[in-house]
């Protein structure tokens, strides 16, 4: 990390999030320390999941705490999952923990419960996590749900946050491999997007998210190669995907970047995964934003050493080699990203997502590139 890289000018405020007491790693940390993060040793856990989890993963460690399990919950989050969850939870006085096992739409679930039960009771529940993708959900102290037209609804509260984070390869081997490898391209959304955002603090955010994209680029071709059987590797991805997002601050402003944004346009609306939506934006947006200023450049032309690239001195052509670099990644993982029109998105809809992405831009330069750019994903 040369100096002349940095920027112009460093100075910057970072604030802790004030939720997550604990991350535990490595194969079989759920079974030596998950009943230690219990509140009490009182404590009734409800467990949120999916249909798929909730059949195959062992969670006998928590026998005389378990009070149910709400399994089920389906991509993006939708409603009627989500209140069917709060019922359930809200059923039980007792219930003071609630663990969440999955990827993004369960833990996500899981923080809207908690919530949901502070406005009924006054508290907050203990969040715990084990994650078994690599979208990063458990970094953030948001969440939401999905209406049924497709809109997501988000909610933010600090103490929504996740209090103890597991991650163990014994549970991340249930993952298929395609939604390993793409949800790992939303951890280097994460990581790509902290360069250019104009609340992102060098330390420890930008210095984490450099580690994380190098980890990302080295290891993710051994995990097409090896997932599930390398924990080694897959360890190594989980904790890159909580460097990618885990100490962004309490104090970020904002979404995370306009990969991000687009792929919350084409994420609940035509129920594409956000795995799959940063597969088919992410490299594409980085060319875009490179153009963007000489700042934006020379920022993203940090990461190219750490994507195998040579850095030539020029920030711009550099930039964008990271974005081709991405792009590149992404066809080696062999993943079938497709484009929209297989996936039932009409052209029709081009303006529409373009706006969404924009927060309700129709017109002006950069509506005009986002519409070029949406173009070539169908």
């Amino acid at each position: 990390m040369s100096a002349e890289n940095l920027t112009t000018s460093l100075s910057g405020l970072w604030q802790p999030h004030i939720q997550l007491k604990c991350l535990h790693y490595g194969s079989g940390c759920v079974e030596q320390h998950l009943r230690s993060t219990l509140p009490t040793s009182l404590s009734k856990v409800v467990i949120v999941t999916g249909t798929s989890l909730a059949a195959k993963t062992p969670l006998t460690l928590l026998e005389g705490h378990h009070a149910g399990t709400v399994s089920g919950i389906r991509q993006h989050g939708p409603i009627a999952d989500v209140e069917r969850a709060v019922d359930t939870v809200l059923s039980r006085e007792d219930v003071d923990t609630v663990l969440s096992l999955g990827g993004g739409s369960p833990i996500d679930t899981a923080k809207v419960i908690s919530l949901r039960v502070q406005e009924r009771r006054g508290t907050f529940l203990t969040h715990l996590a084990i994650p078994t993708t690599l979208s990063a959900a458990e970094c953030t102290a948001g969440g939401g749900y999905t209406k049924p037209d497709g809109v997501k609804v988000g909610f933010r509260a600090p103490e929504m946050g996740v209090s103890a984070i597991f991650y163990d390869s014994q549970y991340a081997q249930y993952t298929p491999k395609h939604l390993w490898l793409s949800t790992s391209m939303r951890a280097m959304d994460h990581a790509v997007e902290s360069m250019y955002h104009p609340c992102s603090t060098e330390m420890p955010w930008k210095v984490l998210s450099l580690w994380a994209v190098s980890e990302l680029f080295e290891c993710l071709p051994k995990a097409r190669d090896s997932h599930p059987h390398d924990e080694n590797v897959t360890i190594r991805l989980m904790l890159a995907a909580y460097a990618s997002s885990g100490l962004k601050g309490e104090n970020l402003k904002g979404g995370m970047g306009l990969s991000h944004s687009l792929g919350h346009a084409l994420g609940s609306p035509y129920d594409i995964s956000h795995g799959t939506t940063s597969c088919m934006t992410l490299g594409k947006v980085v060319r875009l934003k490179a153009y963007e200023s000489p700042e934006t450049a020379k920022q993203i032309s940090r990461l190219l050493p750490l994507a195998g690239g040579r850095p030539m001195g020029d920030n711009l052509q550099d930039a964008l080699e990271v974005g081709d670099r991405i792009i590149g990644l992404v066809d080696s993982l062999e993943l079938d990203v497709g484009g929209l029109s297989a996936r039932g998105v009409s052209k029709d809809e081009i303006p529409i997502i373009a706006r969404r992405a924009l927060g309700g831009v129709v017109e002006g330069p950069l509506y005009d590139q986002l519409v070029t750019l949406v173009q070539t994903l169908f």
